[in-house]
């Protein structure tokens, strides 16, 4: 039994009819989401709190899945990733990217193509917000905004200080342009010790609270409030008026497994990959190149194998993953491997369907639609 299984699923991962599968392949198991769904919503206390991420898997079938669940809000990192979600018919969508250059009038499109979806998007400095002000009232739209905010990351958004108010204040008046919240993604935050991460967290909710009790103090109405990842989820859960935007809970992976141990989501989705060289009696080559699976990592943090523990990575090119092995390992050219992505989400990206199996057997697959850059917008 390996560390992200249990008990009485030892061999869940296993294909009865593997042999009709090319490798290298993305595996999604259907049930397994499913659970990962109900889990979800039983950890929360209204499901309209809930605004699942689609960059992890960016596919409509799942978000379907979810939308059956009641979920009737999301968030997104592309205009493909919100065209498929207005095509799911989603209620409500936050684009959590800013706009720049064509993008935005690619944006004003999506709003106007799917007028059954609130769509959402987001700024964090004066220029964008002119420069989306200006398009909007160019195209006769009033869009949704929400004020992004840097958390620590240091990625994007701006700090949660009389900067950001000031911004927020401007976002209130500009034509166009409706102000409705503030956004802060907290990614940074992945601490394995529980107690450290909600450390952490503590002191960026405590910058978000007080920018809401500002704005609240200068007469406008509470903003709504979009924050966290997968890690921070469990503390943004525990409040009340917090939308919790986890996206790595459907399917799960390897590094959140062993970083979030208190989160018992299952892993519902594998890549296969095949022995194609034994170069010598230790060495071990797979069809698991960077194209893949995600190469973000340092060599050891790419993939965990379910049914060889024991391999330890010591190469990888563009088609080749080569494995170290104990000698006597007793793998063979042809052999299946089962991997699970210590990322899935880069990983998901890199594929055009996933197959899906029910009982051990192979039976569809769904695009990866929004791995596109663009759909038809």
């Amino acid at each position: 039994m390996t560390s992200v299984e249990r008990p009485s699923e030892r061999d869940w991962f296993k294909i009865d009819n593997v042999n009709e599968l090319d490798s290298p392949a993305l595996v999604f198991y259907p049930n397994r989401i499913a659970d990962n769904i109900k889990l979800l919503l039983n950890s929360i206390d209204a499901v309209n709190r809930l605004r699942p991420h689609v960059k992890t898997h960016k596919s409509a079938e799942l978000t379907t899945l979810m939308i059956n669940a009641g979920i009737t809000k999301f968030k997104c990192a592309t205009i493909a990733e919100a065209e498929m979600l207005g095509r799911c018919g989603a209620a409500d969508v936050l684009l959590a990217y800013q706009l720049v250059g064509p993008k935005i009038n690619r944006y004003l499109s999506l709003v106007s193509a799917f007028p059954s979806t609130k769509f959402s998007s987001l700024v964090d400095n004066a220029y964008s917000l002119n420069e989306l002000s200006q398009a909007a009232k160019h195209a006769g739209l009033e869009i949704n905004v929400f004020l992004d905010l840097n958390l620590g990351m240091n990625r994007t958004g701006i700090l949660p200080n009389e900067n950001a108010l000031a911004i927020y204040l401007e976002m209130s008046v500009k034509e166009g342009i409706k102000a409705i919240g503030l956004h802060g993604y907290d990614g940074h935050i992945h601490d394995s010790s529980l107690a450290e991460r909600k450390a952490r967290w503590q002191l960026a909710w405590n910058s978000i609270n007080n920018l809401k009790d500002q704005i609240i103090a200068n007469g406008l109405p509470a903003p709504i409030i979009v924050a966290g990842g997968s890690p921070t989820y469990p503390f943004y859960a525990e409040l009340t008026d917090v939308e919790c935007s986890p996206g790595t809970f459907v399917l799960w992976d390897k590094g959140y497994h062993d970083a979030c141990a208190e989160q018992k989501y299952a892993v519902a989705a594998v890549l296969i990959t095949r022995v194609i060289s034994l170069p010598d009696q230790t060495k071990v080559s797979l069809d698991l190149g960077h194209k893949s699976v995600a190469a973000e990592n340092v060599l050891a943090k790419r993939v965990y194998f379910l049914n060889a523990p024991e391999a330890k990575i010591i190469g990888q090119s563009e088609e080749h993953l080569v494995l170290e092995m104990p000698k006597g390992h007793g793998l063979k050219i042809g052999d299946v491997l089962y991997g699970i992505p210590i990322h899935i989400c880069p990983t998901v990206a890199l594929y055009d369907f996933a197959a899906t199996v029910e009982e051990h057997k192979v039976d569809g697959a769904w695009e990866i639609i929004s791995r596109k850059r663009k759909i038809n917008i």
